[in-house]
């Protein structure tokens, strides 16, 4: 069997959680005995053809000199190539930019697409670009084959807009079990006196939400969080605009995963504040490590945390919560229940089987 993985910039993963599944996934393919190549953009720091083992497809992105019309270029490139290789199976990652160009997807390859989250309502898209992509979900679902949610969410979204069936498979994480309080000095933080963000800056993450009733709460913990402020026009106004209060940290974006890993483990409240998609991959990541998780009020982190987390849908909400005590007994509870989550629910390798099983069994149907 021969897959090939399209829809993200490529691994090693150097960007986002698409690109972390992607990396993970195809390392556990290619240890199963599958043929499996992932197209990568030539923007991509690693120029290598493999990656443990995996393929990878170099792909030209003009993205760096065109913005975002450059995405659409690279996806176009990534299916063009993939029809010169005989590919059994195509597993695309989102939709936003590459299902205008189904009709040069390969006939003869089974096309199972991971329909990401809402893409549309993300609030940093004009009204017309909200338009195309919801165009572009259509396009997705019509001209797919097989369709995965990684959210009960998205799944019921789907049958409810589209009456269409999808597969649900969440994302993955792994049990933090090594704690090092070392990696905090870097950071000049100190165990649980800082209260974490960890998320792009766009929003629809309600990080201004989160920072207004952090303000308006008398804590003398610091708000440190984590995301690059510097590439989109939002989160540069969220940095020129709060930077000066002495209790807000922005940190920039970090990539090490033993790093995050630790800053999560050590901080006492984690904030989660995404309101559109689907398994986030952050929030996994922080119930993995034993966070104590104040989470948007939504449907898709209800259907993860479920009783298992503190909610927010307002700026006064959010500054109540911050006297909650980490240490109670309710809120170990939670913690506890959140981990055994991801021992029994949202571990890897359980993640992996369910996608190649679902995999084969696409291949199998379409035969």
């Amino acid at each position: 069997m021969k897959i090939a993985i399209l829809g993200t910039r490529g691994i090693p993963n150097s960007h986002g959680g698409f690109e972390q599944f992607a990396e993970f996934f195809s390392v556990y393919l290619q240890q199963n005995s599958v043929d499996v190549s992932v197209y990568c953009s030539s923007n991509h720091p690693n120029k290598e053809t493999t990656f443990k083992g995996v393929k990878r497809i170099l792909c030209h992105d003009p993205e760096e000199k065109m913005g975002t019309v450059g995405q659409f270029i690279y996806d176009l490139n990534c299916i063009r190539d993939a029809r010169k290789r005989n590919f059994d199976v195509i597993l695309q990652l989102g939709y936003t930019s590459n299902s205008v160009w189904y009709f040069y997807l390969p006939k003869k390859s089974v096309i199972v697409t991971n329909m990401d989250g809402l893409e549309w309502k993300r609030t940093k898209y004009s009204k017309a670009v909200q338009r195309f992509l919801k165009f572009a979900e259509k396009l997705a679902v019509k001209h797919s084959d097989f369709l995965i949610s990684d959210s009960i969410g998205i799944q019921a979204y789907l049958q409810k807009e589209y009456g269409a069936e999808s597969n649900f498979i969440a994302y993955g994480a792994t049990v933090f079990e090594k704690p090092n309080v070392q990696p905090l000095s870097s950071l000049q933080l100190q165990p649980y006196c800082y209260d974490l963000i960890i998320a792009r800056m766009e929003p629809e993450n309600n990080i201004e939400t989160i920072i207004k009733g952090y303000l308006k709460n008398p804590t003398d913990r610091k708000l440190v969080i984590v995301g690059n402020y510097q590439n989109t026009p939002f989160g540069r106004y969220l940095f020129d605009t709060y930077i000066h209060h002495s209790k807000i940290r922005f940190v920039g974006a970090i990539y090490d995963m033993e790093m995050l890993d630790n800053v999560r483990y050590f901080s006492n409240i984690y904030f989660h504040g995404h309101s559109v998609g689907g398994t986030n991959p952050s929030l996994l990541e922080a119930m993995a490590t034993h966070c104590c998780i104040v989470a948007h009020d939504n449907i898709f982190n209800r259907s993860i945390l479920g009783k298992d987390a503190l909610y927010f849908k307002n700026e006064d909400d959010l500054s109540y919560l911050l006297s909650i005590d980490k240490n109670h007994g309710d809120i170990q509870e939670k913690t506890h229940n959140n981990i055994e989550k991801i021992r029994c629910i949202y571990q890897w390798d359980t993640i992996h089987k369910a996608y190649l099983d679902y995999i084969k069994k696409c291949l199998q149907k379409k035969k």
